[in-house]
């Protein structure tokens, strides 16, 4: 087990609540660039702008308090969290709620609000209670935070799936975020659901680098097609052309995979320095369910 003597901040727990904040400051601009289609024609839309502008600042507060009053920081991290999930879950219902409850059509479904884009708060409140009810030197924390790394790349296969259905799939690259999005749920779920050796959780690791690739490649041809958007202003290309921000959840999400992979495999050799100091052997692999 990693030492408890190490400085917080160098601890993976520290790693993930960083994530966190980063994310929930980086969805002020993605709700404000998305919700600007309508111009923000329901006043229930400001709701989660204002609360990725607010939340941040408050987790920064909380976490400067931690050393000294370290229950002020799991108090507030519980509160922003279940908040957070909330506004998720309700997010993808007024999304539904725009046209495929009365439809109830994969049409309705595609042409919609972006439906599961809410479930990026959903995935942010967990991570922050998962932060306060599990130690983070655990097999169970590093599995919980590849069970929720495995939920965001769904997520991704979902977007990625509806987003180029509505232009009919025109060009057959934007397949890549399709395919990518299925090979990094499949591989990632299978520590999971099997024991796995730590050169696997290696290869694992690979295969998050080349996501990284796609998403930062899905960026470039985003951006590039909105620079030559119809609009003479760019800022409406951006807006109602193709989301520019979308393909960087592969990247995202990459992170925070990698933070999982590396606690993983950090156990695996500390188990396996365990087993040599016992004389119980060489152990090549870890059970991770």
């Amino acid at each position: 087990m990693a030492a408890r003597s190490e400085s917080w901040w160098l601890q993976p727990w520290f790693s993930v609540e960083a994530f966190a904040i980063l994310n929930l400051s980086f969805l002020t601009f993605d709700i404000y660039l998305a919700h600007s289609v309508n111009n923000f024609r329901r006043g229930a839309e400001y709701i989660p702008l204002y609360f990725s502008a607010i939340a941040p600042v408050v987790l920064l507060g909380a976490l400067a308090l931690r050393s000294r009053w370290i229950s002020v920081w799991r108090d507030i991290g519980y509160l922003v969290g279940w908040m957070a999930i909330l506004i998720g879950l309700s997010g993808v219902i007024l999304h539904l709620d725009s046209s495929f409850f009365y439809e109830r059509t994969v049409r309705s479904l595609t042409y919609s609000a972006p439906f599961a884009a809410p479930l990026a708060y959903t995935g942010l409140g967990f991570l922050l209670v998962l932060n306060r009810m599990a130690d983070s030197n655990t097999e169970e924390w590093a599995r919980w935070v590849l069970f929720l790394t495995i939920g965001g790349f769904a997520g991704n296969f979902v977007f990625s799936l509806s987003d180029h259905a509505e232009n009919g799939f025109f060009y057959p690259v934007e397949w890549v975020a399709v395919v990518a999005s299925a090979v990094a749920v499949g591989f990632l779920a299978t520590p999971l659901c099997m024991r796995v050796s730590r050169r696997f959780l290696s290869l694992c690791g690979v295969v998050l680098f080349g996501e990284a690739v796609v998403g930062v490649w899905g960026f470039v041809l985003h951006a590039e097609h909105n620079l030559r958007g119809p609009s003479v202003r760019p800022f409406d290309n951006f807006i109602y052309g193709a989301p520019p921000l979308a393909p960087l959840l592969f990247p995202n999400l990459v992170a925070l995979g990698l933070i999982a992979l590396w606690r993983l495999r950090r156990l695996a050799s500390d188990l396996n320095d365990g087993a040599r100091s016992g004389g119980s052997g060489n152990v090549e692999s870890i059970e991770i369910m």
